[in-house]
């Protein structure tokens, strides 16, 4: 069957299909980004913010596969005649298997099928941290069938996107500041607020903090009359992604801020009496 004249035919026709598969493959590479980016730009009126360059990668990454898997599959269909297969009769054939695959791919299509919504409608991106199917973590890479994520621990998770019965996303568009802080039942809780609001005011001054702060924080409320002191809460928005150390240093200031203006911050104790009266009672008192 291989015979000189074979090569000289269908292996020259097998050696173009294949280049041309690969051409046409690596341009379109090279252009999709081009076209997704002028895309996402026209949608947000000429503006490439850091949220549309991560839309950017994660369709451009998701369209390249989907492109590869395409070009493979047609490849294959045109050459296997050259090697005298009948591609009608094989079609034939898949289609009866298929029924039979089906059954046991339906698993596969439903990944599928969530994978294509969770791209067209946004659910998150490549660069995102996100919590789906009760995993944590940073998605490093969005396919059409499963999502991947590493959490804080360096661990790699393969989520299939038919698991993802609900996405929460911690850094689209911006994230918060959600800080509750205590103080001890005796201090002055007006001079407590204006001390944290001083220090957030400093804060979103700073040349260094500031630019990753969107809304300033402030008190909210006085949140919580715990077992051991007076919870505050205090809210504020930053850049996406960058909540974490943003708070992280608000702790900081206001436990030196704290120190300085002698604001006690409470931790659980017991008071014990053996027998004893207890202070201000009338027992005591006699």
């Amino acid at each position: 069957m291989f015979t000189l004249d074979w090569f000289l035919d269908s292996g020259v026709r097998i050696l173009a299909i294949l280049a041309i598969g690969a051409i046409i493959y690596f341009v379109l590479r090279r252009l999709i980004p081009g076209m997704v980016k002028r895309s996402v730009v026209h949608r947000r009126k000429g503006h490439l913010t850091g949220e549309a360059k991560k839309r950017v990668d994660t369709l451009s990454s998701a369209l390249n596969h989907g492109l590869a898997i395409i070009i493979v599959v047609v490849a294959l269909v045109t050459i296997l005649p050259e090697f005298g297969v009948n591609i009608g009769a094989l079609l034939a054939g898949l289609g009866v298997v298929g029924i039979a695959v089906g059954f046991g791919a339906q698993i596969t299509i439903q990944d599928l099928i969530a994978g294509f919504f969770i791209l067209i409608e946004d659910q998150y991106r490549v660069g995102d941290v996100v919590k789906i199917a009760d995993i944590g973590g940073l998605v490093e890479k969005i396919s059409i069938r499963r999502t991947i994520l590493r959490d804080l621990d360096g661990v790699i998770h393969s989520v299939p996107n038919s698991l993802i019965k609900v996405a929460s996303n911690l850094t689209k568009g911006y994230s918060r500041v959600n800080l509750n802080v205590s103080v001890a039942y005796g201090e002055n809780l007006d001079y407590v607020i204006q001390v944290i609001n001083r220090v957030c005011d400093e804060m979103a001054a700073d040349p260094q903090w500031g630019p990753l702060i969107v809304k300033k924080p402030q008190v909210l409320r006085v949140d919580k009359l715990g077992d051991s002191g007076v919870d505050i809460k205090i809210l504020g928005d930053t850049k996406p992604i960058r909540q974490w150390e943003v708070t992280g240093e608000l702790r900081l200031r206001l436990k030196r801020e704290f120190d300085r203006e002698g604001i006690e911050i409470p931790w659980p104790h017991t008071k014990v009496y053996f027998g004893n009266a207890l202070p201000g009672t009338i027992k005591d008192q006699k």
